[in-house]
């Protein structure tokens, strides 16, 4: 067997300096490469004030579907007696993004939503932002900002586990 030593020397340096790279950039990640937390599905909103010309809604769900950093949700009442069409109550129409324990969610939603109005005949929509620091993921403080109306309103969302669990005791 003819055995060049130039070509073994070749390959055994780069097989080293492929494991030797690979464990760098492992190490790397390990230390400052963290996935985004996880957040919860469902919060139940509480307004701090009524919107105006509206009555206070008795409850509304922010329910949010995660992929990563990327968030698409719908706001929708939290009684579920209440005949809302199941399109809207389902077709993500929140878009946003978790930065630095930062939840900002935009989209339009539909002003019977807000109002606790259930009236098919207007099917008006509204721009919503929302924004909420995610300091503690199971009751977040938050404000949320309406199309034609000055002020950002505060809200308080709780997860729904956490609230099912607090009526149990």
């Amino acid at each position: 067997m003819n055995l060049n030593w130039k070509s073994l020397s070749f390959y055994g340096i780069a097989i080293a300096s492929a494991l030797m790279l690979l464990k760098v950039v492992t190490a790397y990640g390990e230390r400052n490469l963290k996935a985004s937390p996880a957040i919860g599905d469902r919060y139940r909103l509480t307004l701090s004030q009524n919107l105006p010309s509206c009555e206070k809604p008795e409850g509304l769900m922010l329910n949010i579907q995660q992929s990563g950093i990327y968030l698409n949700g719908y706001l929708s009442l939290a009684n579920t007696n209440t005949k809302v069409s199941t399109a809207t109550a389902t077709k993500p129409t929140l878009i946003g993004r978790l930065s630095n324990q930062k939840l900002n969610l935009s989209g339009k939603i539909s002003k019977n939503i807000l109002c606790n109005r259930v009236s098919f005949e207007d099917n008006s929509f509204t721009n919503l932002t929302m924004q909420m620091q995610l300091l503690d993921k199971s009751n977040v403080t938050g404000q949320m900002t309406v199309n034609g109306i000055s002020k950002a309103i505060e809200f308080t969302a709780v997860t729904e586990k956490n609230q099912q669990k607090s009526k149990q005791h």
